[in-house]
């Protein structure tokens, strides 16, 4: 640290921190110039040049979801094979999360691969094996900017593709015998400590399709609450697309019910807010009152 800046952080601190900001606007701006752009352009050659595009992504679960409105566009227009990357690092370390500290590790891929493959717009779906890349849909971890905004639109910046939120994303089946439930699902991660669950006691046909620490946790305020093992993504997919509606919070399940369309209720997040209901008899909540409130809207509705 120079003497100027010393001086600074012990005598002038509004100084010190205006020259933070400075220097790091600077670093970020030399990064974007010099290897973010060259990206962003490369991407857009690829996009207008080739009919058949490869795609990668290396997750978390509900990011990959959230790409798919994107890479639905376009293939209007393009042959589009998914890749997904295995095993990354994370660069910060999640409590509970199921990969461990990796995004996403070969158990979860395998069950996630049969949903993805059953998507018409998808030419492909497979785990990345060095094959050539045309768009990195990890790239938006990279761009120096606040992602705390609708997560899809990450999407949007890195190809260009412009995308109505209001259309369904996913396709898939309604399931054979699991129907007609209030499907929940709550991750540890991203809770709204503000609300609980304890006024759906009472309510019956009211099932969890998350994980059974998830479902364990939920009993404890849901005692009519019932359990149901999916074997993959795309049964718990089915399942979430037969249900009466999906209540969660910022899940890979509610990635589900937002890309199906379904009646859904979002937990929102106060602390992380990227995802937001688009579309009819879509709802979020801050407030146990209104949390209350919608679910008989929608209690009532079906």
């Amino acid at each position: 640290m120079s003497l100027k800046k010393i001086w600074l952080k012990i005598f002038d601190k509004d100084k010190y921190r205006d020259l933070k900001n400075f220097e790091r606007k600077k670093i970020n701006l030399d990064n974007y110039h010099s290897n973010i752009y060259k990206k962003i352009l490369e991407i857009r050659e690829n996009i207008e040049r080739k009919k058949e595009l490869s795609l990668i992504h290396s997750g978390h679960l509900g990011d990959v979801i959230y790409s798919l409105p994107v890479i639905k566009e376009l293939s209007k227009n393009h042959k589009c094979n998914l890749y997904i990357q295995i095993n990354k690092p994370m660069p910060v370390k999640y409590s509970n999360h199921p990969s461990g500290n990796v995004y996403l590790d070969k158990r979860i891929v395998n069950l996630f691969l049969p949903l993805l493959k059953c998507q018409n717009f998808l030419n492909s779906a497979n785990i990345y094996n060095n094959e050539n890349i045309d768009v990195d849909l990890d790239l938006f971890r990279q761009i120096p900017i606040n992602i705390r905004f609708h997560s899809t639109r990450w999407y949007s910046h890195i190809t260009g593709i412009p995308i109505d939120m209001e259309k369904s994303f996913l396709e898939v089946k309604s399931h054979d015998s699991v129907k007609n439930k209030i499907v929940i699902v709550r991750s540890p991660r991203y809770r709204n400590d503000f609300i609980n669950y304890k006024f759906l006691s009472n309510i019956k046909d009211i099932i969890c399709v998350g994980l059974e620490s998830e479902f364990e946790d939920l009993k404890k305020e849901i005692k009519n609450l019932e359990y149901y093992n999916c074997k993959d993504f795309l049964e718990m997919a089915e399942i979430i697309k037969a249900s009466k509606f999906f209540i969660g919070n910022e899940c890979f399940a509610y990635s589900i019910a937002e890309g199906l369309k379904v009646p859904r209720l979002l937990e929102a997040s106060p602390d992380f807010p990227v995802i937001f209901p688009v579309g009819k008899n879509a709802y979020d909540f801050y407030h146990q009152i209104h949390f209350e409130m919608l679910f008989k809207k929608l209690y009532k509705y079906k």
